[in-house]
């Protein structure tokens, strides 16, 4: 398969495309909008081929064995219905879903001692459900790290939907320290800071950890975030059931990230040895809910060490 990184691939369809989707969406009702998902998948699993061959390899290692062309069509079309579903989501709130949760209570007790939560996701299922339980508890802001110039025509759209979303969201391609200094403020303030933990970007340093078989390359960065702010971290995972079902489940993860200078490789292994765990765990509950459609197991070139960790005393926390 071909080392080329995720960023360097276009975003899907377009702008014109996704207009199109979300006007057959919101005029046409969500059944239309779900047919129209069938000729959209088999679009991309023609025209898009280096998605269409990771994702075949990544069921191979989930499913431990050959897939035939109807599971990696599955695999596209439960992504385009998370797609869809995001309009949905931000257009009306959870009305149009079933979203059960799980341990959320635990989250609830984080939150309640005022000192900020981080949530570390992953590219799988739906994290905008996220948001969609975040209006049951309005009292609870919740703080987005999202990079807004990978997919800027979907950005776009998502924030014409709900304006106010734009306002909640720490733009992942800015800076490290401007990031970091933006989640130290939400946490300051008591919020949920949301981020995803499992796919690095181009400049950032990685290291590896046995997933699915194989060693695969995570990010520190987040670890590093989590050392210097000092805020209880709870895993997020956002499953798609199928039809209009989803399933939240919080785990708590650690109430302090402790990363000691004198011992920080051994200390950032641990810690992404049990993120991944917890990942491959979902990621075979729901196989198709994973969404990294390029060679997640590929070599990542180096790269400068972020700056999250030298900050502590500037963000004073």
């Amino acid at each position: 398969m071909s080392n080329e990184h995720w960023q360097s691939r276009p975003e899907g369809g377009g702008r014109f495309a996704i207009w199109l989707i979300r006007s057959i969406a919101l005029y046409g009702g969500r059944r239309l909008g779900r047919l129209c998902l069938y000729p959209i998948t088999l679009y991309f699993y023609v025209r898009r081929g280096p998605e269409r061959l990771a994702s075949r390899q990544y069921l191979e290692r989930v499913l431990d064995g050959p897939v035939s062309s109807w599971q990696v069509l599955k695999h596209i079309h439960c992504f385009a219905a998370t797609i869809l579903d995001r309009i949905f989501l931000l257009a009306h709130g959870e009305q149009p879903f079933q979203i059960e949760t799980e341990g959320l209570e635990l989250l609830d007790e984080r939150y309640a001692r005022g000192r900020g939560v981080l949530l570390f996701g992953s590219h799988q299922g739906s994290f905008e459900a996220l948001r969609a339980v975040g209006a049951r508890r309005p009292d609870m802001p919740l703080r987005v790290v999202l990079d807004k110039q990978k997919t800027p025509a979907m950005t776009e759209l998502l924030e014409e939907l709900a304006p106010e979303i734009g306002a909640c969201v720490i733009d992942a391609a800015q800076d490290g320290t401007s990031i970091a200094l933006a989640m130290a403020e939400a946490c300051r303030s008591g919020a949920l800071v949301a981020m995803l933990a499992d796919r690095g970007r181009g400049h950032e340093t990685l290291r590896r950890t046995g997933f699915l078989g194989s060693s695969a390359p995570f990010p520190i960065s987040p670890w590093l975030l989590a050392h210097t702010l000092q805020v209880p971290v709870v895993l997020c995972f956002g499953l798609y059931l199928g039809g209009n079902r989803y399933r939240l489940v919080f785990e708590p993860f650690s109430e302090r990230v402790e990363i000691p200078r004198h011992d920080r490789g051994p200390a950032l292994d641990a810690l992404i040895a049990r993120y991944a765990q917890r990942l491959e765990h979902y990621i075979r509950v729901a196989p198709y809910n994973w969404f990294n459609f390029y060679d997640f197991w590929q070599d990542a070139p180096p790269a400068a060490e972020p700056a999250a960790d030298a900050l502590r005393e500037r963000v004073g926390v």
